[in-house]
């Protein structure tokens, strides 16, 4: 079998499907995607359910403020796209700086994965939060270096955020 890596030593092995394959870097986010397309969504709307996911899962590594670097292939209508919603925003880029230059829209890591589920995903915006949302509200199991990184930040929140701190 020519798909077959010959070198059988990986830190990360190969991974192969017949209906779809969904990687991420949690369990959770792997089997949110990965019920996206049993439920008859596309890759589009596996990949923004389990990036949602990761926001609640993962809040060390994910979250709103992040960047989001997207580099999609469309096969149906055969088109390579860029969603940048990434990196820092100079101090000069105010929403009226944008409007001058005609723009309604500057996209970030939350509009980033709106404007990917808008134009190509084919389920509803509320299906597809709708695991990341049950995780939020009702619980899931921590990594310990989520626990570790918030630790690291204790002092940041009680000062700045005490809510957040409480909580």
């Amino acid at each position: 079998m020519s798909f077959i890596n010959p070198d059988p030593f990986t830190t990360r092995p190969e991974i192969d499907g017949t209906f779809g394959v969904v990687t991420s870097t949690h369990w959770l986010a792997t089997a949110v995607g990965m019920a996206m397309l049993e439920r008859g969504g596309n890759a589009f709307d596996a990949g923004v359910a389990a990036a949602f996911t990761l926001q609640v899962v993962e809040p060390h590594l994910n979250g709103p403020g992040g960047d989001v670097p997207i580099i999609l292939h469309d096969v149906k209508r055969g088109r390579t796209e860029v969603i940048c919603g990434q990196g820092p925003a100079p101090a000069d880029a105010t929403i009226a700086h944008y409007k001058r230059e005609g723009l309604d829209m500057v996209p970030g890591t939350f509009e980033s994965w709106m404007l990917l589920l808008r134009d190509y995903g084919t389920m509803r915006l509320r299906d597809v939060l709708e695991p990341a949302i049950g995780y939020a509200r009702d619980g899931y199991p921590l990594v310990e270096r989520v626990s570790a990184t918030i630790q690291t930040v204790e002092q940041l929140f009680k000062t700045h955020w005490p809510t957040s701190a409480a909580l």
